[in-house]
């Protein structure tokens, strides 16, 4: 049996969580065991964000992308996928590092949703304030 060349990327974004397979192939890409059309719908704007950190390393198609996300929402989690890949590219090969790192792709995002505080009605909304 041969053993297939796998690289993982853990990628995270606001409660999103990303596992990410990088394997060597054609460029097809499953999330949850469904197509990414079929996961990202018609929002065409996450479609290409997936793709930013291959067209960084120059690597489109070269990698079938397994991916399995919990958490968030669909944005969060297509940034957590972006994360991941960005991730396992570094790992699978070192020289895109720098290139992955210039464009913010290996940085985590750590802007998360304020927690509510008590007396007010959300995390930062006041109650309306009379002068007289």
């Amino acid at each position: 049996m041969t053993s297939v060349i796998q690289y993982y990327g853990t990628g995270r974004r606001k409660t999103a969580t990303a596992r990410v397979r990088l394997i060597p192939g054609t460029g097809q890409v499953s999330i949850n065991n469904r197509t990414m059309d079929d996961y990202v719908g018609g929002r065409h704007g996450l479609n290409k964000q997936i793709f930013l950190p291959f067209q960084a390393a120059d690597a489109m198609g070269r990698f079938d992308v397994l991916v399995s996300v919990m958490g968030g929402g669909i944005s969060g989690q297509v940034g957590a996928i972006r994360h991941g890949i960005a991730r396992a590219l570094a790992e699978a090969a070192p020289q895109n590092r720098p290139v992955l790192r210039t464009d913010g792709l290996l940085t985590r995002d750590a802007r998360v949703k304020e927690r509510k505080k008590y007396g007010r009605k959300r995390a930062r909304k006041r109650f309306q304030f009379s002068k007289r």
